[in-house]
């Protein structure tokens, strides 16, 4: 600076400590920059007072013709010499947009520059710090790869005085789920058929991802026949078709089924199973008035008392016993009223009466023999 220029800009400025001014880097030294601000002499920005964070060389952060503000922070007239900072002005802003951004909840966005034990350090005007806690929703055992990340934060708290800025991400990603969730909970209804991914099996029923909410299918909606537990017919991750049952939105809550995406046992049935046809059951219940057998799954008919035996029975349980397997006649379908009528009666041997005639016959006469009927088929001896 010419000594002409010095001396003018000695009679237009006047420093105190407090001033804020524009300055001009004029020289760029490994610890410190000399800024001109208009006074008699260049100020010294220490490297400590370039920024929030630690800088290592202010060529780091600092050129020649640089251009920003700078606020005094030590004066010595006697030697001309200024000390100034220009992390103090950009803190003193920094701290007031924050406070605005905690007061609103807006967000900010700021580079990750360090990683450090217990989280991530970002320089907002300041130094930030966030926890490992409120980096994700989820944990996070290794950060190293969040360096020089650009993250969306919001303020937790802050304290100009203790020079303390918490931020977090985890609130930020929090509220976009949330957003999501209910966008999508809109535009979900009763009836729609739509695609979800298991998410996780519990003993009563599996959670599935419908993309930004989870529904539930219960148990006894996953199949039409009885399922012991969701594992049996599901595998987390694995994509499914499900019918929404009911949306509760005030409690975020989906009832889904899996069964109700298939055909149901009484549909299929008769792609199995035709009048005439003989199968094999087991018996599920017994009643006063019959058996009821399952000839496929999720599938009942009823063997009435009088089709379970020729002889006279008082009850099905002196023929019959829950868990049975049975051989079985199909008598009758009313599929859409869901009736199948079986008979087990049907299967047995009629007693041939013209063969035992003629065997009474032969025994009547071969006298000599004097051996009865009932000696050679004692079976036949309870036929009235």
């Amino acid at each position: 600076m010419s000594e002409q220029v010095k001396s003018e800009m000695t009679e237009a400025v006047s420093l105190q400590v407090g001033d804020v001014v524009k300055g001009k880097v004029v020289k760029v030294e490994r610890n410190q920059a000399l800024v001109d601000v208009g006074y008699k002499s260049d100020a010294i920005l220490p490297i400590s007072e370039i920024s929030a964070l630690h800088v290592e060389q202010v060529s780091d952060e600092l050129k020649v013709d640089d251009e920003f503000e700078v606020k005094v922070i030590r004066l010595e007239e006697e030697g001309d010499k200024v000390i100034v900072s220009k992390r103090a002005v950009v803190a003193e802003k920094a701290w007031k947009e924050l406070q605005e951004k905690l007061e609103t909840g807006e967000t900010i966005t700021a580079t990750v520059a360090d990683v450090v034990k217990g989280g991530l350090v970002v320089n907002v005007g300041v130094r930030g710090f966030i926890p490992a806690s409120h980096v994700e929703r989820h944990f996070v055992e290794d950060f190293s790869d969040y360096k020089g990340r650009e993250l969306t934060l919001k303020v937790v708290e802050l304290d100009p005085e203790k020079n303390k800025l918490i931020l977090s991400r985890k609130l930020v990603l929090e509220e976009e789920e949330k957003k999501k969730k209910a966008e999508r909970l809109n535009q979900l209804e009763p009836g729609q058929i739509v695609e979800g991914t298991v998410q996780r099996l519990t003993d009563f029923g599996a959670f599935v991802d419908l993309g930004g909410i989870d529904g539930l299918v219960h148990v006894s909606e996953l199949a039409w026949n009885r399922v012991e537990h969701p594992s049996d017919v599901l595998a987390e991750g694995q994509t499914i078709q499900v019918k929404i049952l009911k949306v509760d939105r005030d409690n975020e809550r989906i009832s889904l089924s899996l069964k109700e995406t298939r055909k149901g046992p009484w549909e299929q049935v008769a792609d199995h199973i035709k009048v005439g046809d003989v199968v094999t059951g087991t018996v599920k219940r017994l009643a006063s008035f019959g058996a009821f057998v399952e000839v496929y799954p999720g599938v009942e008919g009823l063997v009435h008392i009088s089709q379970i035996s020729r002889r006279h029975i008082g009850t099905p349980q002196e023929v019959l016993e829950e868990g049975q397997e049975v051989q079985v006649k199909v008598l009758d379908m009313q599929l859409d009223q869901k009736r199948i009528s079986l008979s087990m009666k049907e299967l047995e041997e009629e007693p041939k009466k013209e063969k035992v005639e003629e065997e009474k016959n032969v025994a009547t006469n071969n006298s000599g023999l004097n051996v009865t009927l009932g000696d050679m088929y004692p079976e036949l001896r309870n036929l009235k």
